[in-house]
């Protein structure tokens, strides 16, 4: 997009463009969504910034009726600018993990050099200064939707003292964090946040998904709602999205244990539901190159599995079975092995299910041995997001790596191509090549599965 196309999204509002750019208004010095309520201000006292973070290190600050900090998310598989988008998602999924940036450029397997020669290229600021701005970005979400406290909120944005907030707040925003504070204040976690998306969203066709592998009481599932719960090394609760349809958000409320822990937990919470895609770019694209093979269905979205051990162990138990067979197997794991702490049931963790003889299982052996392999794989590496690695495994082929990739790591562009129902849909298809669809792939095997229904 360019600035003409910026002028048009603006004067139009539409909620497809949220996130997508933002709008300094020089007469008041605030910057804005494309999408704000305030009367539209005059073209010549406009300047387009396509990050906030822009539009801060300009001086503006942002609105507190569209609130800036409440847009949707960018996909991190935009443009050709591979390398800074991965350290932005890295940034921005965890901003209690101070890590420095050569740190981050060692998990990115670039030197610290190039890595700030990018960000500077790219998002026009330095990466110390990004992660600042982000903290105090999510610090005011927290200030102005929930009663933590400000000490809380402060910890939560990853701040270790309040004058270290306070001082940075009103440098990055250019306002006081005072003026964002609620009424109340509370020492209970329990939260409500919006979280937004980008239209369209297809929520009856992710909930039909999600409903035939809906593992009880680990998740839940209504009409307009689903939820689980989650535990990692750090914190453990759980949480449940209502869909909001006309407001285009996600109201989502979240009991944690340890707040401090709130950022990378809703940000896990965006990937599984998949709030942070453009359908219409995916779509226009995947349209462009199927040419009528097969009629798409819009607003297609990525039903995201909570951690990439739960992912890989579902796949194991769903290979060469049914999808109802699949479900029965997790939900006797679930049952057997997974953690429960009152009403609440948590997935079962790598170290107990390498320990267990897995007798409750009516499977082969083999089988059984694939399970233990990963989870105790899973067990010494805790940190390994490169799931190639899983294919020494015995009993682990590339359709399980693929499938956890898929919807364990909600990576964009992975087809499926060995499972049954991606061979059935293409057979019953026009001709088309696939791989003309990357970047967005995983998105064709979920329209692939969608033409059997």
């Amino acid at each position: 997009m360019d600035t003409s196309h910026w002028r048009l999204a603006r004067q139009s509002r539409d909620h497809r463009f949220d996130g997508l750019f933002f709008i300094g208004v020089k007469s008041t010095g605030i910057y804005c969504r494309p999408i704000c309520p305030a009367p539209t201000a005059k073209e010549q006292n406009v300047e387009y910034f396509q990050y906030a973070h822009n539009a801060a290190q300009a001086g503006f600050r942002p609105c507190i009726r569209c609130r800036p900090d409440s847009a949707p998310g960018s996909s991190a598989w935009q443009g050709t600018k591979t390398t800074a988008l991965r350290a932005k998602q890295l940034i921005d999924s965890d901003l209690t993990t101070q890590q420095s940036c050569e740190r981050l450029a060692e998990r990115l397997g670039v030197s610290s050099r190039y890595l700030r020669q990018l960000f500077q290229q790219h998002f026009g600021i330095s990466v110390t200064q990004y992660r600042l701005f982000n903290q105090c970005h999510f610090a005011k979400k927290l200030l102005q939707e929930t009663n933590l406290s400000v000490s809380q909120v402060a910890f939560a944005a990853g701040f270790n003292s309040i004058r270290r907030f306070n001082d940075a707040f009103l440098q990055q925003l250019h306002i006081c964090p005072s003026k964002m504070r609620g009424q109340h204040s509370t020492k209970h976690a329990v939260l409500t946040l919006k979280l937004p998306f980008r239209p369209p969203y297809n929520w009856v066709a992710l909930q039909q998904f999600l409903a035939k592998r809906l593992i009880s009481p680990l998740e839940w599932l209504g009409e307009t709602h689903y939820g689980r719960s989650f535990k990692n090394q750090h914190c453990q609760g759980q949480f449940t999205a209502e869909f909001v349809e006309h407001k285009h958000h996600f109201l989502v409320s979240i009991d944690i244990d340890q707040p401090r822990f709130l950022q990378p937990i809703l940000s896990e919470i965006r990937r599984v539901l998949d709030l942070d895609a453009d359908t219409a770019q995916i779509e226009q694209h995947l349209a462009a190159q199927l040419q009528g093979a097969i009629v798409l269905t819009q607003g297609l979205r990525l039903p995201g599995i909570w951690s990439v051990f739960e992912a890989g162990i579902r796949a194991v138990l769903g290979q060469q079975v049914s999808v109802a067979a699949a479900h029965n197997l997790v939900t006797q794991l679930v049952t057997e092995l997974g953690e429960q702490d009152g009403e609440r049931v948590y997935f079962p963790t790598p170290e107990v299910v390498a320990n267990s003889e897995l007798a409750f299982f009516k499977m082969p052996q083999g089988r059984k041995n694939a399970l233990r392999n990963l989870a105790q794989f899973c067990a010494d590496n805790p940190d390994c997001q490169q799931l190639d690695q899983w294919l020494p495994l015995k009993g682990i082929g590339p359709w399980t790596v693929n499938y956890a990739k898929l919807r364990g790591q909600s990576q964009p562009d992975i087809l499926l191509a060995g499972d049954l129902g991606v061979k059935k849909a293409q057979a019953e298809a026009k001709p088309f090549n696939d791989e003309l669809c990357a970047p967005f792939r995983s998105y064709l095997t979920f329209q692939l599965w969608q033409q059997l229904i």
